[in-house]
């Protein structure tokens, strides 16, 4: 067993948890994923700070190092930059969620004709969360074509974890703003704001206050990387505390330039209490997508 994974079983038995849920992991077609890690390589110098990917492996080899650190549920977060590729990416997630019985079968979407039917066919086929990426797609949630899909989203109750943030580098449609647009005609839509919202986090912790559906991913917040360019401010951290049921655990695996313990010894040194790391890291994962019936 590796020291990660040493680590990671060392943080889970001492809070007795049966395991973590991270709703932040990445899985995608080969080809697709290749391109996504030439992204960050070029990032470092877009915005002064190296990425290096830590967990640059085949598949197989991916999917097993999440279970050796004990992950019991994760997602395959995939996401178009184009029309024509999010229904193509939806069959090949639903292939791999078919193969791995512990990745919660992810979809995605892009504003386009037919985008509601393929939606659709995703949750009648076992969608059990979707990706949406703002920064990357570059379009905005308030898209007439995306309305059908938003609404059918909210009255299933299936989650989104929508990249909304303007981190590591803002664009057209990041934000609070379209956000809470959204939100202003779909206030039962269950989103997930990535990355705490990055780097708007007052911003997005407000949008969680007025609507009770929204919730957080901790993916990349709060470690040493994040730290140093985009801090969590201190004067927040109550806040955290108070939306601890709506607060989820997610890392960016395997696209993170750093071991994946880095995240939970971040979320420890918060200093919020073991109750609010159980729920962080398992329960509420746990309880959002049924885990134990």
């Amino acid at each position: 067993m590796s020291a990660t994974a040493d680590a990671v079983r060392a943080f889970r038995e001492r809070l007795g948890l049966p395991g973590l849920v991270d709703v932040h992991t990445h899985f995608m077609p080969e080809r697709v994923l290749d391109k996504v890690w030439d992204y960050f390589d070029a990032i470092g110098p877009l915005t002064g700070v190296e990425w290096p990917i830590t967990y640059r492996h085949e598949e197989e080899q991916r999917v097993a190092l999440l279970r050796e650190f004990g992950v019991r549920a994760f997602t395959s977060m995939l996401y178009p930059h184009k029309p024509e590729m999010a229904a193509w990416l939806n069959a090949w997630s639903a292939e791999f969620a078919a193969r791995t019985p512990d990745c919660l079968h992810t979809a995605t979407f892009f504003p386009e004709e037919g985008v509601d039917a393929y939606v659709r066919q995703a949750v009648e086929s076992g969608a059990r969360i979707f990706k949406a990426h703002l920064q990357v797609g570059g379009y905005d949630p308030n898209d007439d074509l995306l309305d059908p899909v938003w609404g059918l989203l909210a009255e299933a109750g299936i989650p989104t974890v929508i990249h909304c943030g303007s981190g590591p580098v803002p664009g057209k449609y990041t934000g609070p703003d379209p956000v809470a647009r959204l939100l202003a005609r779909h206030p039962r839509l269950p989103l997930v704001v990535a990355h705490m919202g990055m780097p708007e986090y007052a911003d997005f912790l407000d949008l969680a206050d007025r609507h009770p559906a929204v919730r957080l991913d901790t993916t990349m917040a709060f470690t040493d990387f994040s730290e140093r360019f985009s801090g969590f401010p201190p004067a927040d951290l109550g806040r955290l505390a108070d939306l601890g049921d709506r607060i989820l655990f997610g890392t960016d695996f395997p696209n993170i330039p750093y071991p994946y313990e880095h995240q939970l010894a971040a979320l420890e040194r918060l200093g919020l209490g073991d109750d609010w790391l159980r729920a962080v890291c398992h329960d509420n994962g746990a309880r959002l997508f049924r885990l134990d019936g």
